[in-house]
């Protein structure tokens, strides 16, 4: 009995199976996004303004003449810390460190007392005195008024700045339209500066005792 391959009833078993169709590769290209370009920054609007005083000077430049003139501040309501007594007689009182002044100041022919003896008894320093005849001089009152002083506490540099501020107070409240004068020369300003003091563990305010090793 033969076996005859080629009998068409019987399935081949040579022939190979055919494969289903490979589907067909599609590469897709990955979309690349496109690149904006930068947008240009926006510039403000840059708004007129007005003139000022620093407007066309270049660096190094000076200021013109009419730049560099300031009208002063003047106060109008300055502050009277002084009185004026029934007798007609001016009174400021000053202070300076420990020292307190109390001066009386009135119209006369320049002389000073001070606790009953002349100025240059009392203040025999020629820079005291010229400290205390400063405010006379600012105002043009040196020589124009008697000034009697009744000064206690401190020493001769605190009771010179003393008997200074009340001098310039009494003339403050005597002739107010001199306040001018005697602001901007300072007088009627008080020295707050006073002596610091000692502290724990030290000689004085800030000077250490000796340190000794051994």
């Amino acid at each position: 009995m033969s076996t005859d391959s080629s009998n068409p009833e019987l399935p081949q078993d040579d022939a190979a199976p055919e494969k289903p169709a490979a589907p067909e590769a599609t590469i897709q290209e990955p979309e690349v996004p496109e690149v904006a370009a930068p947008a240009e920054p926006e510039v403000p609007a840059v708004e007129a303004t007005e003139p000022t005083i620093a407007s066309g000077l270049e660096i190094g430049s000076e200021a013109g003449e009419a730049v560099s003139e300031a009208e002063p501040i003047v106060n109008r309501n300055p502050v009277i810390r002084g009185k004026i007594d029934r007798y007609g007689v001016a009174w400021g009182t000053g202070r300076r460190k420990t020292a307190v002044a109390r001066v009386r100041l009135k119209d006369g022919d320049g002389k000073v007392v001070i606790n009953g003896r002349t100025l240059e008894e009392y203040f025999p320093i020629l820079r005291d005195q010229k400290l205390i005849f400063a405010p006379l001089e600012a105002v043009d009152l040196k020589g124009k008024v008697d000034i009697i002083v009744n000064v206690k506490g401190g020493g001769p540099t605190g009771q010179t700045g003393a008997v200074v501020l009340g001098i310039a107070r009494a003339i403050q409240v005597k002739s107010p339209e001199l306040h001018p004068s005697l602001s901007s020369g300072g007088f009627l300003t008080r020295d707050s500066r006073m002596v610091e003091r000692k502290k724990y563990g030290y000689k004085k305010a800030r000077k250490s005792f000796q340190f000794s090793k051994r």
